[in-house]
């Protein structure tokens, strides 16, 4: 007990007291970034409920719908879109593999109800030695047609910009990339795209379509909010064993 109380005045002693206090300032640092974390988890978890609410949401028909607010919010939400392709501009997403197996994706504008207005729709994957187009019209669907699939967004590179757009029509993509596809088209198109869903029963036949896959996670707040702890109490603990030992030498000091 006495050995406390000496730790005790120590810490608040003339010669400590600033250290104690330097001390002190940091492990609260520490400590709110860990409530920080935590805030952060309780947050994610909101947004996840969210999410799981409009993931589960029955498919809303595109062409009613304004894609208003941040279109992020859309991302991956089912999807009913009605209207007529046109396959005199489509094009194939290219370096894309199934099961291991190289081949394209199949990506056709769809032209919806007014004439005005189109979104391009992933259709599937389809194998590489069907690249050239004079294969796709075997998976032409024409006439209306009415499409089951979900909302995905515009793939730009790394840096944020648009593709370079390429000097003429292409009909061979890496990504898709909305506004840089947008000069071809005779069209506005939509700013997003749809990916097709598999039929029921799965994939039988060409072209292959994408299955959603959705992954809802805490992220590693819980994780870091607890290492901030554990750098808190460690610190404590280390200032005041350090302070132990400088105790005991200093007896030993004054008794030599």
């Amino acid at each position: 007990m006495n050995r406390i109380v000496l730790i005790i005045k120590t810490l608040f002693s003339r010669k400590w007291w600033w250290v104690t206090l330097l001390v002190v300032m940091l492990m609260a640092l520490l400590a709110r970034l860990g409530v920080w974390q935590l805030d952060r988890l309780a947050e994610r978890r909101a947004e996840n409920v969210a999410l799981a609410d409009a993931l589960n949401a029955a498919p809303v028909l595109l062409n009613e719908t304004e894609l208003s607010g941040d279109l992020d919010d859309w991302e991956d939400r089912l999807v009913i879109v009605e209207g007529e392709y046109d396959f005199a501009n489509q094009f194939v997403l290219i370096v894309q593999t199934w099961s291991g197996t190289p081949g394209v994706h199949l990506i056709t504008p769809l032209v919806l109800d007014e004439g005005e207005t189109a979104v391009l729709v992933d259709r599937g994957w389809i194998p590489d030695e069907q690249q050239p187009s004079q294969f796709w019209s075997q998976y032409d669907e024409p006439g209306r047609v009415s499409v089951d699939g979900y909302i995905a967004m515009s793939q730009i590179i790394s840096r944020g910009t648009a593709e370079s757009a390429p000097s003429g029509p292409s009909q061979e993509w890496y990504r898709v990339d909305i506004a840089s596809i947008q000069p071809q088209m005779p069209y506005k198109l939509l700013p997003v795209y749809v990916i097709q869903l598999p039929p029921e029963g799965g994939n039988k036949e060409l072209p292959y379509h994408q299955q959603r896959t959705v992954e809802i996670s805490e992220g590693n707040h819980m994780s870091y909010a607890i290492q901030w702890f554990i750098f808190c109490l460690g610190l404590g603990s280390a200032y005041v064993i350090y302070l132990n030992k400088w105790i005991s030498d200093q007896k030993k000091q004054d008794e030599a």
